[in-house]
C-alpha cells in the first residue's frame, strides 16, 4: 500500500472511532513541524491528535463539530523534551518539568512505590499534570550512600522481581555493589525484561557491566572512575588523556549502550566546591522560588562547599568528551539531576543541559536529539510495550512542545514554550504560567 493511501486509511480508522467513550481529537493548524526523525521541517502544516496519540500530519479531514483546533499561526511544534536523570518526586516538580516543557522523565532514586506505582499511573493516565514517568529501583552493596542494599545474588534476583512488581521500569547499580550480585541482577533483568541503569560498580568496571547488558551509563564522569586510567597520585583530579576517548566510544558503540550527558550538572558541582558563596548565588536565583523549602534547606546543607575540589580540567574534558561521543554517534541522552544538587531546579536544569551541550560544541540538531529523539529510542529498547515518543509522527505519543522559533536555529526558544501537550493534555502558555504561579505560592516561605 502507497504511504500516503495507508496515512488515509489511518487516519479514518482513528476518527471514525472519535465518538467513543473517552476518545478526543485535537488539531493542530499551520505549524511548522520539527519531527525530530531526521534534521528537516515540514512546513505550514496540520498535526491531528487523538486519544493521545498523533493521528496524521499534513492530512486536511472533516472533523466533528466542536473539536478544539489550536490556530498554531507559523509557530513550530516539536518532541516534547525528555529529562532522563532526575530525583523528583513531587507533585509540584511534576508540574515545573511541564511548565519547562519536559513530558518525559527518568527518575533514577527516590522514587518511592507510591510514586512509581499510583503517582506514576496517574499521571501518564493524565490524571494528574505532569511527564511521563519512567522510575529506577537503586540498589547497593552497603549504606553509605542511603540506598537499598543487596549483598547476595538471592538479594539481587529477589530484588528485581520486587522492582519490577512494584512499577519500576529500571534496576539502577550503585558503587558498592558485589561482582556476584551485580551479575546474579543482570542475568535476572534480562529474563524479567527490566533494564538495568547507573553508576560505574567498583567491583566489577563499565567494560564488563555494558558486556553484561546495562543499558546506560548515568553520568559521563562514571568514565573516570570505571573505564580510564587512574589519575596520578599527586593530581588526582587530572583528566585522561584525549586519546582515550576513542576507547570509550569504542566500549559503548560495541554494546549498543546509552550514555547521560551531565555537562551542566558536573560544572554546577565543579563551581560550588569550597565556595559557599556559590551556593548562595544558587539560593538567590529567580526560579528558586519554585524549589521545595526543604530542597532549599538541604542546598544551603550541602557538603560540596564544605572542601575546595579544581574540578576544571575535568570539566573541559567532559565537554570534549561528549562533543566526540556525538560526533561519533553514540546514543546521548540529556539529564537535568535536579532537585538534589545545589543550583539545579526541576525543569530549569535541563534546559541548562542543553545550553552546556551547545557551549561543548554539539549542534543544535545533536542537543535536541539528546533531549527528543534518542530518549525515546532508549525506552522503546528498554521497556517492553511503552508507546513511541520523541518524534512526531502518527502512531506516536502526542507529547508535544509548541515554540516560537525554529529550535533547530534559535534553541533558547525551549525556555518559552507558547504551550505544551503531554498524555494528551493541551497547556496554553497561560495555564503553564498559572501552573508556575501555585507551585511558588505553595512554596513560599513565611
Amino acid at each position: 500500500m502507497r504511504p500516503v493511501l495507508r496515512a488515509l486509511l489511518s487516519l479514518w480508522l482513528v476518527l471514525a472511532g472519535a465518538g467513543a467513550a473517552g476518545a478526543e481529537t485535537i488539531v493542530f493548524e499551520d505549524v511548522n513541524v520539527v519531527p525530530m526523525d531526521r534534521e528537516r521541517v515540514i512546513p505550514r502544516t496540520t498535526v491531528i491528535v487523538t486519544d493521545g496519540k498523533i493521528a496524521s500530519i499534513g492530512i486536511k479531514a472533516k472533523l466533528p463539530a466542536g473539536t478544539p483546533v489550536i490556530d498554531g499561526q507559523g509557530a513550530w511544534l516539536m518532541p516534547g523534551l525528555a529529562d532522563m536523570h532526575n530525583h523528583v518526586t513531587a507533585r509540584d516538580d511534576l508540574a515545573l518539568l511541564l511548565a519547562n516543557g519536559v513530558t518525559t522523565m527518568l527518575n533514577m532514586g527516590e522514587a518511592t512505590s507510591a510514586f512509581a506505582g499510583r503517582t506514576r499511573i496517574a499521571v501518564n493516565r493524565g490524571e494528574v499534570p505532569g511527564p511521563q514517568i519512567f522510575t529506577a529501583f537503586v540498589v547497593d552493596g552497603d549504606p553509605q550512600y542511603g540506598h537499598f542494599v543487596v549483598r547476595t545474588p538471592e538479594e539481587a534476583r529477589a530484588i528485581v522481581l520486587l522492582a519490577k512488581a512494584n512499577g519500576y521500569s529500571f534496576i539502577k547499580v550503585y558503587t558498592n555493589l558485589s561482582a556476584d550480585a551485580f551479575a546474579a541482577l543482570a542475568a535476572e533483568a534480562k529474563v524479567q525484561g527490566i533494564g538495568v541503569v547507573g553508576h560505574n560498580v567498583k567491583a566489577v568496571g563499565l567494560a564488563k557491566q555494558l558486556a553484561a547488558g546495562q543499558a546506560m551509563v548515568a553520568h559521563v564522569e562514571e568514565f573516570f572512575y570505571g573505564f580510564f586510567p587512574e589519575p596520578p597520585a599527586d593530581d588526582q583530579q587530572a583528566p585522561p588523556e584525549d586519546a582515550r576517548i576513542a576507547d570509550a566510544i569504542a566500549l559503548v558503540k560495541a554494546h549498543g549502550a546509552f550514555v547521560t550527558s551531565d555537562l551542566f550538572t558536573f560544572r554546577t558541582i565543579a563551581a560550588q566546591f569550597g565556595k559557599p558563596e556559590v551556593v548562595k548565588a544558587y539560593l538567590a536565583a529567580p526560579q528558586v522560588r519554585y524549589l521545595a523549602p526543604g530542597d532549599r534547606i538541604d542546598w544551603a546543607r550541602s557538603g560540596y562547599q564544605k572542601k575546595a575540589v579544581d574540578l576544571s580540567r575535568r570539566a573541559a574534558f567532559e565537554d570534549r568528551f561528549v562533543k566526540a561521543m556525538a560526533d561519533a554517534g553514540v546514543p546521548l541522552v540529556a539529564g537535568g539531576d535536579a532537585p538534589t544538587i545545589p543550583g539545579l531546579v526541576p525543569g530549569w536544569a535541563l534546559h541548562g543541559e542543553i545550553d552546556a551541550m551547545l557551549s561543548a560544541g554539539l549542534t543544535p540538531w545533536q542537543a535536541l536529539s539528546a533531549a527528543t529523539r534518542t530518549p525515546g529510542e532508549f525506552i522503546a529498547k528498554t521497556v517492553p510495550g511503552a508507546t513511541q515518543f520523541g518524534v512526531v509522527a502518527p502512531g506516536y505519543r502526542a507529547d508535544l512542545l509548541l515554540v516560537a522559533d525554529n529550535p533547530l536555529a534559535k534553541p533558547a526558544t525551549l525556555r518559552a514554550p507558547l504551550g505544551v501537550m503531554a498524555n494528551g493534555r493541551w497547556y496554553d502558555a497561560a495555564a503553564l504560567q498559572a501552573m508556575l504561579a501555585e507551585v511558588a505560592a505553595r512554596r513560599t516561605l513565611p
